[in-house]
């Protein structure tokens, strides 16, 4: 069981690290720029902003373990939106990282309670 959960931590922290350096991207490169590009693709440019929020606090917290099972689902929306809007006419090699994003957010989704987070870590006080 215990390579089970560093597996998952290693996944955990990857996704997270990759999407707080997307969110940050965004950020430092004015997500006002962000919101136009979303927008000329039929994407309310607002959301670009919750996207960019969702990427660098959600990554933040999903590396320290911490809310896994609510932010990863965040997490697939997003992917399935990038894949479906952005990149499926593109052609397969386009999307198929985003589609490894997607598929390691849900793994975590639905394993989300790993011995090596702080969710676990404030569980166990709880209980005791």
């Amino acid at each position: 069981m215990k390579s089970f959960e560093i597996g998952s931590l290693i996944l955990r922290v990857y996704l997270g690290l990759a999407f707080f350096i997307h969110g940050f991207a965004k950020f430092q490169g004015g997500v006002e720029n962000t919101a136009g590009w979303f927008e000329s693709m039929g994407i309310p440019g607002f959301m670009a902003y919750m996207v960019t929020a969702i990427e660098i606090v959600g990554g933040l917290l999903l590396i320290a373990g911490l809310g896994t099972r609510y932010i990863t689902p965040l997490f697939f929306i997003i992917m399935i939106v990038v894949i479906l809007k952005v990149k499926l006419s593109e052609g397969f090699s386009a999307y198929e990282l985003d589609i490894t994003y997607a598929a390691i957010a849900l793994f975590l989704f639905l394993n989300s309670k790993s011995s090596f987070s702080l969710d676990a870590k404030l569980t166990n006080k709880k209980a005791a």
